[in-house]
């Protein structure tokens, strides 16, 4: 590893000095916040690490990816975290943010996979949907029967398509803090628009229209935002066999026993799928580390090593236990060789 015990420059020390023995004290515990679907997977690497590396168990706190970028880019110092999970790619205007706020080295390690699903209890009738179909239910304006938008009328899944269950549409997903929110709309919804008639002609005559169409929801109670707890959401499924959740795919491999995830575009949310690109809602999830912070909050350099072992991210690693859908090997060695590195991201890729 380069030296990543990096040279703290005067203004990001004076952000630690918190107590009179040094500013290397101020907090002798690593603070990670952000994404509640890379949550479960920092957190087995928290843990791991509490258990080999002599050092305390790393603090994991689910924020969402918009709230944790926000904490993570507020500034240096004891009080901001020392990483966020993300299950987006941070955004030019948050690194941005970063910048202006003096956070100037950022480490980006790309985790792997995970496929934005679509789940429902075991107890209820198997279903199977368009990306057009998700849309039309939850979407918070529909083309009408002249083709302009009127507020969403479906009620029940068969008001979509007869073929579709006589049921109330009740669909359970993040909030706008998330990044599953984020990627249900770029990855799912926004095709989904694409794909019906007059909407496709919208995007043509007016993209700023059509952009609005698919990047808002209902709020009359079909679509439910049920907060940063995905573990929730599980439970209400559960509870209601009628009922829809939206979630990320490692919450439906832990519960298997319990619920099923529903195909869209004739695609199963399976390993396979999302791995090779098949599924519709398959997408990269992200831990951002500040380089500034590495020799000043302990163990930092060693959390970093952890993350991106093979033991970790590597096919067989206990991360693929957890859920997560590994980088082909040869993706997963060029993500160490640079995290090991400890190479700052640049503004160049982002959007």
């Amino acid at each position: 590893m380069k030296s990543s015990r990096t040279i703290i420059t005067a203004g990001v020390l004076a952000g630690f000095v918190a107590i009179a023995t040094g500013a290397a004290e101020a907090r002798d515990q690593i603070r990670i916040v952000g994404s509640s679907t890379v949550y479960p997977f920092t957190t087995a690497v928290a843990e791991q690490l509490g258990k080999t590396a002599g050092i305390k168990t790393p603090v994991v706190e689910s924020t969402g990816t918009g709230g944790g970028m926000k904490l993570f880019c507020a500034g240096v110092g004891e009080g901001h975290p020392d990483a966020t999970n993300a299950s987006r790619r941070m955004k030019k205007g948050e690194f941005a943010s970063c910048q202006k706020n003096g956070v100037k080295d950022i480490v980006e390690i790309t985790v792997g996979f995970d496929g934005i699903s679509v789940a429902q209890s075991k107890d209820g009738a198997p279903m199977k949907l368009t990306l057009a179909q998700l849309f039309l239910a939850i979407a918070k304006e529909v083309p009408g029967a002249d083709g302009k938008l009127v507020a969403n009328p479906n009620k029940n899944w068969s008001d979509i398509d007869k073929s579709l269950p006589n049921t109330k549409i009740e669909v359970l997903g993040p909030p706008p803090t998330s990044g599953t929110r984020d990627a249900l709309h770029e990855l799912l919804l926004e095709h989904g628009a694409a794909a019906i008639p007059a909407l496709a002609a919208l995007k043509k005559s007016d993209s700023k229209a059509f952009d609005k169409a698919w990047k808002s929801l209902r709020e009359d109670g079909a679509y439910v935002e049920a907060g940063e707890n995905d573990n929730l959401i599980v439970q209400k499924l559960v509870a209601n066999k009628n009922a829809f959740g939206i979630f990320g795919y490692s919450f439906l491999e832990e519960n298997t026993s319990k619920l099923r995830g529903v195909s869209l575009n004739a695609v199963e949310p399976t390993y396979e799928n999302i791995a090779g690109g098949k599924y519709p809602g398959s997408r990269l999830l992200y831990v951002y580390v500040k380089k500034q912070h590495v020799g000043v909050v302990p163990g930092i350099d060693k959390f970093v090593a952890e993350y991106v072992s093979p033991k970790a991210i590597g096919e067989d690693g206990y991360l693929s236990k957890k859920g997560l859908v590994t980088l082909p090997k040869a993706e997963a060695d060029k993500v160490r060789k640079s995290v090991l590195d400890m190479q700052p991201m640049s503004a160049d890729p982002l959007s």
